[in-house]
């Protein structure tokens, strides 16, 4: 019997699941160079014909699924189309080459592109990749790679997942899913987190992994257990049923184990997925991200169209909260009628607020629509500005706001300037909100899209803590809402160190609701304060995490 063995990657949520591996289906051989068998005219036909099916096929898929789903696979269907990758398999061929290898060299070098620009970009290559097997594939006239099929549920292990299977996975069948590659910012992540599946993804080598024999896939520690104990697989199914039995309890409001009230929000981007988020338990959005409205189009939207998605959000939450974000845009997310090209570090460069006040009739028309939906609604309307660095941008925005009539005015608290001087800000803005993500990258200096940094990018660093810390002192002060909106407000235990920092409120993934919920609910606020401080002493990131996990379960 062979032993047992340990593999580390990175978990997503705090599931935890196990059962037997079964290999995705390997991906097509890939191509040789060699001259095609027909004309180049003839042989063009067939890749055009293979490229429209696979879109095709990658958009029907899209509409079978709504989120970041929906999203990831319609942007895949764009890539099949694309027309500078059409324009360099039109050359390979035309220099005679097969119109498999033209696909396959053409999206590679266009994926080496991708890798070598690093995160989130360089995360997109394997979505790249996917889309050319899918194409050489329907060439060869072979089934595209997919998710195998045993006949009893498995856990699915791949090098990566493509998006286009990962949407819609069977989750009566798929217990976990692991990959060889990937990090927290691939789309197997993504996807994985929004639909709740027990993930634990970059494994690196999985040669220890073979078909049919068990696992426990533990997200929370971020492990894969091969050949476990029986001891080990009943104690992750015990967990897993604990979590099934939580999932499944009556919903309550978000409260810690003294009555403190906590509420739990949800990060949203689309209004599609205020039903979800309902029904999950949120008790309203701690982030509405508007950008989805603009990055589609080459103008900006009308104030009519703006006003009609906003008043489907609100909607959804009468009596709520509902704290909308200001378009973001910049760095990432590039506009072509709002942001500035050719920008060298465009993380530090006129993004968010700094966008918004070169374009104000941009800023003008959303928060006109705002104050429209709002009148027309019963939720309890609160608007924020990104990127905001200064207490002058804090006084320009609220009384932006006061001018269209919207009564409650904050800031998104993602630049350390801010929290240095929250004192000040907090005596002009109505609420602050955190964003962990950026804060945590202009914190450690460490842009969030590069692969190169992404070790720095912990939420855990006591740096980070610090100035949240300083944030929700101010924010008691003036008796005024921290909110928590960045990714960290999903980490359960995290969590209860936010609340310990002073946040009033948590803000994340529908999904991670329920885990964040049951957490919290354990300690009392005293003890929230103790194991914040507890992270807040110490030196690294892990060594954080690990005085607070050490605390926490001495309470329990």
């Amino acid at each position: 019997m062979s032993s047992t063995t340990e593999l580390h990657g990175v978990g997503i949520g705090q599931g935890v699941a196990s059962g037997p591996v079964a290999w995705m289906t390997p991906a097509p051989a890939a191509p040789v160079d060699g001259p095609a068998s027909r004309p180049a005219a003839e042989e063009l036909d067939a890749v055009h014909a293979a490229v429209s099916a696979v879109a095709a096929d990658l958009t029907a898929r899209s509409e079978q699924v709504d989120g970041p789903a929906k999203d990831v696979l319609e942007a895949q269907a764009m890539m099949a189309e694309d027309p500078t990758l059409d324009e360099s398999v039109t050359d390979l061929v035309n220099e005679g080459k097969s119109g498999e290898w033209a696909v396959h060299r053409a999206f590679a070098d266009f994926a080496e592109q991708l890798k070598e620009l690093g995160g989130y970009l360089g995360e997109r290559a394997a979505d790249l990749a996917d889309v050319a097997q899918r194409v050489v594939a329907h060439l060869r006239g072979v089934p595209a790679p997919g998710v195998p099929d045993p006949g009893h549920p498995f856990v699915l292990v791949a090098q990566d997942l493509a998006p286009a299977d990962t949407a819609l996975l069977d989750l009566t069948k798929v217990l976990a899913v692991v990959t060889t590659e990937g990090g927290p910012t691939s789309h197997t992540a993504i996807l994985a987190a929004d639909k709740g599946i027990v993930a634990v993804v970059g494994l690196g080598d999985g040669s220890a992994l073979t078909d049919g024999e068990t696992v426990v896939v533990d997200a929370s520690a971020s492990t894969v257990t091969v050949n476990p104990s029986d001891e080990q697989v009943a104690e992750a199914e015990s967990r897993a049923e604990a979590r099934r039995a939580a999932a499944d309890a009556p919903l309550t409001p978000g409260a810690l184990a003294d009555g403190t009230a906590v509420p739990l929000l949800a990060n949203l981007g689309n209004p599609d997925g205020a039903e979800e988020a309902v029904a999950l338990g949120a008790e309203g959005v701690g982030l509405f991200r508007t950008e989805f409205l603009f990055l589609s189009s080459e103008e900006a939207p009308s104030v009519e169209s703006q006003t009609e998605s906003y008043t489907k959000l609100l909607s959804a939450f009468p009596g709520q909260k509902v704290v909308v974000r200001m378009l973001d845009a910049g760095a990432d997310k590039p506009l072509a009628f709002l942001t500035d090209e050719g920008e060298e570090n465009p993380a530090l460069g006129r993004r968010g607020i700094r966008s918004l006040r070169n374009h104000e009739e941009i800023l003008d028309q959303q928060l006109a629509a705002l104050a429209a939906a709002d009148a027309a609604t019963e939720a309890k309307l609160q608007v924020m500005a990104p990127m905001v660095a200064t207490v002058e941008e804090t006084e320009y925005f609220v009384a932006k706001c006061r001018e269209h009539g919207i009564k409650v005015a904050g800031v998104m608290v993602e630049v350390p300037s801010v929290a240095l001087q929250a004192d000040q800000v907090f005596a002009k803005a109505d609420f602050g909100s955190i964003g962990t993500n950026d804060l945590t990258q202009y914190t450690l200096a460490a842009d969030r899209l590069l692969g190169s940094t992404a070790t720095y990018q912990d939420p855990w660093h006591p740096a980070v803590l610090k100035l949240i810390a300083m944030i929700g002192e101010a924010g008691a002060k003036h008796n005024k809402p921290v909110g928590i909106c960045g990714q960290a407000a999903a980490d359960p235990l995290l969590a209860v160190v936010l609340v310990g920092l002073g946040a009033t409120s948590l803000s994340m993934s529908p999904k991670a609701l329920v885990d964040v919920r049951a957490e919290i609910k354990k300690f009392t606020l005293d003890q929230a304060v103790q194991i914040a401080a507890a992270a807040v002493e110490q030196a690294e990131a892990a060594d954080a995490k690990a005085a607070a996990r050490a605390l926490a379960d001495s309470f329990l």
